[in-house]
């Protein structure tokens, strides 16, 4: 329940195929009321089975972003959490962008690889605005870094890369309760997940 309102906690999360569908699963299981926001219909229905509400919405697109929250919002009382677990890439992640000699791209390959997840970002914070615009009326803005590939929840990764090397998803959507449950006098505003055996520098 949240604390304030006394009504069931609701968050929705845009971005619900994989380690989204891991964070849908990880709230559910707290008891919050979740909305999942996807463009596949495939994915739509994994939200459904995990037990949250499932939209249809472009995280890329400012006016989708705002049309989902606000339904949300309608459904459950209010939105306590909003997250953005989207993989913007377009195209088909292949070419040079995706590994291969510069002087093969063209310019719809580096929409798809730069371009399109530069938007999303840009879409989805002039929805929810920045953290220091909120901090003075309460909202907890904070950003998770994960600097390593994640692992699929089902199926095997791509070829060449051991399952062991990737992030495992249910861990990452831990890491998003941890944010979440926080409150206004010790919150975080910057998590970053590494794998153990990776030298990092701060």
């Amino acid at each position: 329940m949240s604390e304030a309102t006394g009504r069931q906690r609701s968050a929705i999360v845009f971005g619900a195929r994989n380690l989204g569908r891991a964070v849908i699963e990880a709230l559910v299981a707290e008891g919050w009321a979740v909305a999942g926001v996807a463009r596949s219909q495939a994915t739509l229905d994994g939200v459904t089975e995990a037990g949250g509400l499932a939209l249809q919405a472009d995280v890329t697109d400012p006016a989708s972003v705002y049309a989902a929250l606000n339904e949300v919002a309608a459904a459950h009382g209010g939105v306590d959490l909003a997250l953005n677990a989207a993989s913007a890439y377009g195209g088909d992640r292949g070419g040079p962008f995706g590994g291969g000699p510069i002087v093969e791209a063209d310019f719809s390959g580096f929409d798809s690889w730069a371009a399109a997840p530069a938007r999303a970002a840009f879409s989805f914070l002039s929805a929810s605005a920045a953290a220091l615009e909120l901090r003075p009326v309460g909202i907890h803005v904070a950003l998770l870094i994960v600097d390593a590939g994640i692992q699929p929840l089902t199926g095997a990764p791509r070829g060449g890369i051991s399952p062991e090397a990737l992030a495992d998803p249910r861990r990452i959507a831990e890491a998003v309760l941890f944010l979440a449950n926080q409150d206004a006098r010790a919150a975080t505003h910057e998590l970053q997940l590494t794998p153990l055996a990776e030298a990092w520098t701060p």
